[in-house]
């Protein structure tokens, strides 16, 4: 039975109820409160303490089909590699790799968590501005499906350590369009001033070079303009037509074309942001690259498993000031960083079903972390929250955990898989102890007790 849902305080925000209603695994129970699929999350926090990642195996699926199927729609020979730096749980990649997804991975240690849960290197990318020689070895002899290039001088180390290994690396030129995403600042990726991929006028010449590299099979060109694009496909459409171009322009040269990474980027409604859905991107590729004929790939992350995520913390306390109302979580910027580094807006949502119904008022909600900027939301529209409630942070399923630290000596959030009316913990919580065990001490500074003034003896 569905629990009746407010309308918050006038104003900007999305009330709890649109909140809801715009996430498919979450619903309200007159008795639960706040569901996950069919698990309420009060249990998870009973059972597993907070704070928790919570994610939605469902959500992961029912994203990736959506994709898959916008694709084939628009008659596209296409092939998704999941980014695993949006969230890279065992649990979150094998529920995807099941799916039939491949991998864009960043680094080597990414390579192996993606290969433990089942996605060959023969379907994953190796993408980023400063791979290593060792991790450029380990890719190759798993057998990588492809490494974009992002530097002349990139290209010249693996074309030395492929020759090195009797092998030919599969090569993608990265190049940067120049296009500007209109997305935050510290998240564009595709614009001139931008530290990745090549310039665009410089990527026929340096393609040409690579091709006549030993050790390298040029295989394509790539990009990415950048993430949680929101404002329709106009600059999709820009970026992809320039690739059109250099295709083009490489093959009435000679030089062989296989296919083209159009990159990810797709943006998720946060607050009540209204990006282009899948078909809209499946047809801006369709419309700038259809008739090249060639195989496309897609690199999403955050579109697939932002939305499948939440935090769910417990209350401290409530502590009132002279002009504002503090909301003191559990969570903390150490958990959850994307509001104080990005100043993003996250859906906070009380799980209790009596609080779902209460009526609110403005509070600010901060974490214990000794910063300032360890601040989540201010003014928000939330009900009396009285130590030991639960609440949970929206849409916090890519770029959370992965991006977590121990400051503050916080151990690590436990991660929690939910898969229609059962859960399992993930990622068990980190302990204090574990924030200690691999520390050591040099042999010359060895413990030494009650040398501080004014410090008890020993007992």
């Amino acid at each position: 039975m569905a629990a009746p849902l407010p309308v918050a305080l006038e104003g900007a925000d999305p009330t709890f109820a649109d909140l809801i209603a715009a996430r498919p695994a979450l619903s309200a129970h007159a008795l639960d409160g706040l569901l996950m699929e069919e698990v309420p999350l009060a249990r998870i926090a009973r059972e597993v303490g907070t704070p928790t990642w919570v994610y939605s195996a469902g959500t992961l699926r029912r994203r990736f089909r959506a994709l898959r199927a916008a694709l084939d729609g628009a008659g596209l020979r296409a092939s998704i590699h999941y980014a695993a730096k949006a969230n890279d749980n065992q649990a979150v990649l094998r529920v995807l790799a099941a799916e039939g997804a491949g991998a864009d991975i960043v680094s080597a240690g990414e390579l192996r968590a993606t290969l433990a849960a089942g996605i060959p290197a023969g379907a994953t990318v190796f993408s980023g501005v400063g791979k290593q020689p060792d991790e450029i070895r380990l890719a190759l002899r798993e057998g990588i499906f492809q490494i974009n290039a992002e530097s002349a001088e990139e290209i010249e180390m693996l074309s030395a350590i492929a020759a090195g290994m009797g092998l030919r690396a599969p090569v993608a030129l990265r190049v940067n369009p120049d296009v500007d995403a209109r997305t935050h600042a510290k998240i564009t990726t595709g614009k001139a001033e931008n530290k990745f991929g090549i310039a665009f006028g410089d990527a026929h010449a340096l393609y040409a070079q690579m091709a006549a590299l030993p050790g390298i099979r040029p295989i394509g060109i790539a990009t990415h303009i950048g993430s949680q694009i929101t404002e329709g496909v106009a600059a999709y459409r820009a970026a992809y037509a320039r690739l059109a171009e250099m295709v083009r322009g490489l093959r009435g040269a000679g030089l062989p074309v296989e296919r083209v990474d159009c990159g990810g980027g797709l943006g998720i409604p946060y607050r009540d942001e209204a990006p282009p859905p899948p078909e809209a991107l499946a047809g801006a590729i369709k419309a700038t690259l259809g008739e090249l004929g060639l195989p496309v790939m897609l690199e999403p992350g955050r579109w697939i498993a932002g939305p499948a995520g939440v935090l769910l913390a417990s209350v401290v306390l409530q502590k009132q000031g002279h002009a504002r109302r503090f909301v003191v979580a559990d969570a903390a910027m150490n958990d959850l960083v994307r509001p104080a580094m990005y100043e993003a807006w996250h859906g906070i949502l009380p799980v209790s079903p009596s609080a779902l119904a209460a009526p609110c008022s403005p509070a600010d909600v901060v974490g214990p972390v000794c910063e300032t900027g360890d601040t989540f939301a201010r003014g928000r529209a939330l009900p009396a929250l009285p130590p030991g409630d639960l609440i949970a942070f929206l849409d916090a399923g890519a770029y959370g955990a992965v991006m977590s630290s121990t400051y503050n000596a916080r151990p690590l959030a436990a991660e929690v898989l939910v898969d229609g009316a059962r859960f399992a913990v993930v990622r068990p919580r980190q302990t204090p102890e574990d924030l200690l065990a691999h520390q050591r001490l040099p042999e010359w500074l060895t413990p030494a007790a009650g040398t501080f003034p004014g410090a008890a003896p020993p007992a």
